[in-house]
């Protein structure tokens, strides 16, 4: 694997040297969206959240700059931030909709004085692949429309220093293009974040819910935090095990597998209200807990 330290000007190795410098500074992993697939308003959603996924890590009370996936929950950032521009990092799990729709929607990013680099699983020319869902006659404007300083990359499998923090991006496989996990250490914590997981691809494992595969272990391997998919209760997932998503089961025994201290469900589907959202928190080990959209955790 590779070892990568994006940014060649001043600012940026300054702004890294900060957080890497932070001593006792805890790190903070903020729940800006944790709906799947798409996302779900009303009254029935309110206490578990209908954005979708995004999570934002940052330290010290700092507002985050390094965001993991940009569904409809960065709008929650973006409320923080106010009339302040982004400058930070985006680190995609993969390309669709739920995790990209926050894109032309996050005013701090489309700022004059914004920076914004935009990483995906590397699948062809990055530009292009966002094109796609983003530009006429699907949308009005194109990603090159959008305003401030924004790069988009290409990311391969491998190790690398983005916002002052180490990130492992490893391939898990999910239906329909090219997927990463990501695991985030700053030389104390470690936490593990996959969004999107399908690991019956790979064979049933030991309990007919997934392999515990490679990719997979790596990335929770002993991590203080595991951020996992779980769209599926055992009686829905019978019927959808190759619908690229996990039964809630699974992140449990691969968690225990890879002696993860904790671990958070995500990922809800959108079919899920917060009444059926309870009644699976009844049946969760005290090791696991349900991702609510604006909760902050300190590692």
């Amino acid at each position: 694997m590779t070892r990568y330290r994006p940014g060649t000007d001043k600012a940026d190795r300054y702004d890294a040297g900060v957080v890497r410098q932070r001593g006792g500074v805890r790190v903070q992993v903020h729940l800006f969206g944790v709906r799947g697939s798409l996302p779900t308003p009303g009254a029935a959603f309110l206490r578990y959240g209908g954005n979708t996924s995004c999570v934002g890590i940052g330290a010290g009370g700092a507002t985050p700059r390094l965001l993991l996936d940009f569904g409809t929950g960065a709008r929650n950032l973006a409320a923080q931030l106010d009339t302040a521009p982004f400058r930070g990092t985006v680190l995609l799990g993969h390309l669709h909709w739920d995790h990209i729709l926050a894109i032309p929607f996050f005013p701090p990013a489309d700022r004059a004085e914004a920076r914004v680099m935009l990483y995906m699983p590397a699948q062809g020319d990055p530009l292009a692949a966002l094109e796609g869902p983003m530009s006429p006659p699907t949308f009005p404007i194109s990603p090159t429309a959008l305003r401030g300083d924004w790069s988009f990359h290409a990311l391969e499998a491998g190790e690398y220093d983005f916002e002052g923090f180490h990130v492992t991006a490893l391939d898990v496989p999910h239906s329909g293009g090219r997927t990463f996990g990501y695991r985030i250490e700053d030389g104390r914590t470690a936490m593990a974040y996959i969004s999107d997981h399908s690991p019956t691809s790979l064979g049933p494992g030991p309990d007919g819910l997934g392999a515990y595969h490679e990719s997979a272990v790596a990335l929770a391997a002993n991590a203080d935090l595991l951020i996992h998919d779980s769209q599926y209760t055992p009686e829905e997932f019978a019927a959808r095990t190759d619908w690229g998503h996990c039964v809630w089961e699974y992140p449990i025994a691969l968690a225990a597998h890879s002696g993860t201290r904790r671990v958070l469900l995500t990922h809800h589907d959108p079919g899920h209200d917060d009444a059926f959202l309870d009644k699976i928190a009844t049946r969760l080990p005290r090791s696991a807990a349900l991702a609510v959209e604006g909760t902050v955790i300190e590692l």
